[in-house]
């Protein structure tokens, strides 16, 4: 039985990408019996691998505000993971904010984005309303501010060495990625930490690389010749289009490598890895891995 002292946590977006690593962390912590996962239904196969894994399911719908009243009810500590719906992350998230005020919830920490204040990437928009929307609340609130994902470039490395090149638009620009694996320890370790209100938190991996050099790992995983070719943002657009994606995202992708190339996905400040008690993992060891894996 838990803890009767311990705090409730709840992490919305449980059976996402992001989400679900969190829950992980968690409960290699312990914390399984005082955590409760934000699903969109209780009834998925990952929501059921959760509730084997004796967590607790509750409906959370970022645009339904009803639901989060309920869902919320109880509910010491949240974690507001960023809605995947680009367009909509405003009015999603201040449902969310607003659920958990009403809900007397003591601490919402919430994944930004790295400098939101002064990104000049597309996305960061979004994100700095979130803060705002935060900040006006009134409530006790952490901010998480995830640099670039390695796993994002590593969705590459197929059509790289099919082709024989990584394409991109990030110029010379450093990119200061980490596993996704290692912001969700950091998220664990904000949510289970006393006095987190009012934090803001930067961060990024350890170590920085071009994409040219992001290239050269791949060849060197591979043993197979992989080249960086860096296009003008329109034409990296145009190419991700012609590959299958569609517009929008395409668009924002080429917005985020024009933004490296800026300077906007690079960090030195370790704060990452100072949160979670080691260094963040090798952008090569998700390349040799994603590899192996193919």
């Amino acid at each position: 039985m838990a803890d009767s002292n311990e705090p409730t946590i709840f992490v919305t977006g449980a059976t996402g990408q992001l989400g679900g690593l969190v829950i992980e962390a968690l409960l290699a912590k312990g914390l399984g019996g005082r955590l409760v996962a934000g699903v969109r239904s209780t009834e998925s196969e990952a929501a059921q691998r959760l509730r084997g894994k004796g967590v607790e399911l509750r409906v959370a719908d970022y645009s339904r505000s009803e639901m989060l009243d309920a869902a919320f009810a109880g509910v010491d500590r949240l974690l507001l993971v960023s809605s995947s719906e680009v367009g909509q992350r405003v009015p999603q998230h201040r449902n969310v904010i607003e659920a958990a005020k009403k809900a007397g919830v003591a601490l919402i920490a919430y994944t930004s984005l790295l400098h939101a204040d002064t990104s000049p990437l597309g996305l960061a928009d979004e994100h700095l309303q979130t803060e705002e929307a935060l900040k006006a609340s009134g409530l006790p609130f952490a901010i998480l501010r995830n640099g670039w994902y390695t796993e994002n470039y590593a969705a590459s490395i197929a059509p790289a060495l099919a082709h024989g090149v990584l394409l991109g638009s990030a110029g010379e620009g450093r990119i200061a990625s980490a596993a996704r694996r290692d912001y969700a320890e950091a998220a664990a370790a904000v949510l289970t930490a006393e006095g987190q209100g009012g934090k803001v938190y930067e961060l990024a991996g350890d170590e920085a690389y071009t994409l040219a050099e992001f290239a050269a790992a791949i060849a060197d995983a591979s043993g197979k010749p992989v080249a960086y070719k860096d296009l003008p943002e329109a034409d990296y657009k145009a190419a991700l289009v012609g590959a299958g994606l569609p517009d929008a995202f395409a668009a924002l992708l080429a917005d985020s490598d024009a933004g490296a190339a800026k300077g906007a996905l690079d960090d030195t400040s370790r704060q990452l890895s100072g949160l979670i008690g080691r260094p963040t993992t090798p952008y090569r060891t998700t390349i040799e891995e994603t590899v192996a894996s193919l």
